[in-house]
């Protein structure tokens, strides 16, 4: 059927998810989901919203989302967010997609590093635009100095993606203040396990959009969420974007659930704080297997091991059933990202690679 694709379709290369496999007695570790259930406010919101006959689904959600827009603005009240400097949508990668229509597209090439969210170039090839891959430095860590020339707008992950490596906030500030004319995308998908949130310099700098989801953090992948948070100029463009492509991307169990995740601050904490315990204590123990681990402020890590191929070790991983990601790309097919899981699953790849090693 392929002769009747359009031009734009025959060009493009779809960006590949992780895989959702179903083994027994799977130990899952390869697309950085949360070990730790939603917060149970959250729960008792869908519940609540969804309501005994389910009679709330034979209508429409708010198109705007004002209850989820007010319970970021409130998390970030410290910060001076208002509900007028959020949007929302159905999933940051959607987010990010109106990020690259409304904010991106221009007749200069945007720029973002030559290792990361394997995403933007899809939506480059999507929209049509033109980039420049920078490179990392040897460590994999982003040299603010290299993106110091002419530019369509900047985006990276905070911390990077796959990396896990994080770029403190003098050094964003710096590019901001550089490129006054620019915008300036930080993808913060995973920033609550050790980073801190540019969301901070939002009212300092226009030209800054900061992204988030609450898949990884609040533990609600299967929901859907989104947000970004900017200066309102910004976020209006976005709002232009999403209301001449879907005026509603949340449903109503999204929108309550969602909100009410963003409001239970102490299930959020514990959860983070138990996934950066176990993220060290992981390190610590692959260590001692003789694999080099990159400092990581995420819930993953990046390894390997200099005396086994990277192949080859996700291959017996997953013949016991324990399923880590592999990325066949230039400068790191020799890594694996293991997200981190619950002790007993870091425990049980652990062992699993001892044996391998030995």
């Amino acid at each position: 059927m392929s002769q009747y694709w359009s031009s734009l379709v025959h060009s493009l290369t779809p960006y590949v998810p992780g895989e959702q496999p179903k083994l027994p007695n799977l130990v899952k570790l390869n697309t950085n989901e949360n070990p730790y259930p939603p917060s149970p406010r959250a729960v008792a919101a869908l519940a609540g919203e969804l309501g005994a006959s389910g009679d709330t689904l034979r209508l429409y959600p708010d198109p705007n989302a004002d209850l989820l827009k007010a319970a970021v603005a409130t998390y970030f009240a410290d910060c001076g967010i208002t509900a007028q400097q959020v949007f929302v949508g159905n999933g940051s990668d959607e987010v990010l997609a109106h990020a690259f229509m409304a904010l991106l597209k221009h007749d200069t090439p945007i720029l973002y590093p030559d290792i990361t969210y394997s995403f933007y170039p899809v939506y480059c090839g999507l929209y049509g635009v033109d980039y420049v891959s920078v490179p990392l430095d040897d460590g994999f860590q982003i040299r603010i100095d290299d993106y110091q020339r002419e530019n369509g707008g900047i985006i990276f992950p905070n911390p990077n993606a796959p990396t896990g490596r994080l770029l403190p906030l003098t050094d964003i500030e710096r590019l901001l203040a550089t490129h006054p004319q620019s915008v300036v995308v930080v993808d913060e998908a995973y920033v609550d396990f050790g980073g801190e949130s540019a969301i901070a310099l939002v009212n300092r700098y226009p030209n800054l959009l900061v992204v988030h989801t609450l898949s990884k953090s609040r533990s609600l992948a299967g929901l859907r969420v989104g947000y970004a948070v900017g200066h309102v100029d910004l976020i209006e463009a976005l709002e232009r974007v999403k209301n001449s492509f879907n005026s509603y991307p949340l449903d109503r169990l999204a929108i309550a659930g969602a909100a009410a995740a963003m409001a239970d601050r102490e299930h959020f904490e514990t959860t983070r704080q138990a996934v950066i315990k176990s993220r060290e204590r992981l390190t610590a123990e692959l260590q001692a297997l003789g694999f080099d681990v990159l400092p990581s402020a995420a819930n993953f890590i990046f390894t390997r091991h200099p005396a086994h191929d990277a192949a080859q070790l996700a291959a017996a991983l997953r013949s016991r059933s324990i399923i880590v990601r592999h990325f066949k790309l230039p400068r790191i097919d020799q890594h694996l990202r293991i997200t981190i899981g619950t002790d007993a699953q870091c425990e049980a790849l652990v062992s699993a690679l001892r044996e391998i090693l030995a």
